[in-house]
């Protein structure tokens, strides 16, 4: 919202600005534009982290409101401009929407995301508040530029809000809730500035410095250039959003296969180490057998007895005692 400033400077030139609502605050830079114009801001957040707390509470003018809206609006005094850029959906915004003709009806109020992709399609956050009957079948992808269709790859809320799944049709986005607004209440003049998607502008056409309002504006609001742009710089969105989901799943593509690589890899060590090991046994094993069959190989002598022995002795002796006598006879 914080590119906007010009054309709130164009509103503040035209009319006095002394208070502003703005629903929905983000991290407060915005806040501090319609202070640094002039006005008094109450910044309305259902849940403000410790940031925005800290910011805020370092700038008087800007005022912290917790809760939601459009219930909140009750504990405010009526304001000059109402920014509705909360809950992006057809229930939240069409009761804002009621809430600020009944009890504001001179005020000028500029709702951001008018066009894509918020224009015919509720955004949810998380937590909703909502009743079931008022929330559309949503997803947690997003939608892409010129479908109806959701997408993984598209606008999608990560965890911080979902996305009906189907755009259009009755009570569906933020664009219906004003016109279903306009169509029950006369005399109001809407008037969108084709650019970061959407900036409408809604004002009673009897209320203070209207017509100027929208003089100023025109040459945005009817600007088919604009208009070109816008449409080609939310194509050239999507397509970003593609390729970092695209690049994204090849990353963990990658790093689930740099996990499976490695995996393998520890399983090939361990079964090597398990071969080395086998083959360390069975090298072990042609040892033994070889042992084995180099003592069978040994010619076997089987034990002699000592009768045996000694028998054998005596026939020796005796033998040997006959040869020798043999030898020595008379002579011839």
């Amino acid at each position: 919202m914080s590119v906007f400033r010009e054309l709130f400077a164009e509103i503040f030139r035209r009319r006095e600005i002394a208070a502003v609502v703005e629903v929905g605050v983000e991290f407060g830079q915005v806040s501090s534009v319609y202070a640094d114009l002039g006005a008094t801001v109450h910044c309305v957040e259902p849940s403000p982290a410790d940031d925005l707390r800290a910011f805020l509470a370092a700038d008087p003018r800007l005022n912290l409101v917790e809760g939601l809206s459009p219930a909140v609006l009750d504990e405010l005094p009526a304001a000059d401009l109402y920014v509705l850029d909360g809950d992006h959906n057809y229930a939240v915004v069409r009761a804002e929407l009621a809430w600020i003709m009944k009890n504001a009806p001179d005020a000028v109020v500029v709702l951001h995301d008018v066009l894509w992709p918020c224009g015919r399609r509720d955004f949810y956050y998380r937590p909703s508040p909502l009743p079931p009957g008022d929330v559309h079948p949503s997803t947690d992808d997003g939608p892409t530029v010129w479908h109806d269709e959701v997408t993984p790859a598209g606008f999608v809320g990560h965890d911080a809000f979902s996305a009906a799944r189907h755009a259009g049709g009755e009570r569906n986005g933020v664009l219906t809730a004003v016109e279903d607004a306009l169509a029950e209440a006369d005399g109001w003049r809407f008037e969108i500035v084709p650019a970061v998607f959407g900036f409408g502008v809604l004002i009673r056409e009897a209320a203070p410095a209207a017509g100027e309002i929208f003089d100023a504006l025109r040459p945005l609001t009817s600007s088919h250039l604009l208009a070109t742009l816008e449409n080609n710089r939310i194509a050239l969105y999507t397509r970003i959003l593609q390729l970092q989901y695209e690049a994204e799943a090849r990353t963990a593509d990658a790093t689930e296969m740099a996990e499976t690589i490695g995996s393998q890899q520890r399983e090939i060590e361990g079964l090597r180490a398990e071969l080395a090991r086998a083959k360390a046994e069975i090298v072990k094993g042609r040892h033994q057998l070889q042992g084995l069959r180099d003592e069978t190989a040994r010619p076997v002598v089987p034990p002699v007895k000592d009768e045996e022995l000694g028998a054998a002795v005596s026939h020796l002796g005796r033998a040997l005692s006959a040869r020798i006598r043999k030898s020595s006879g008379p002579a011839r």
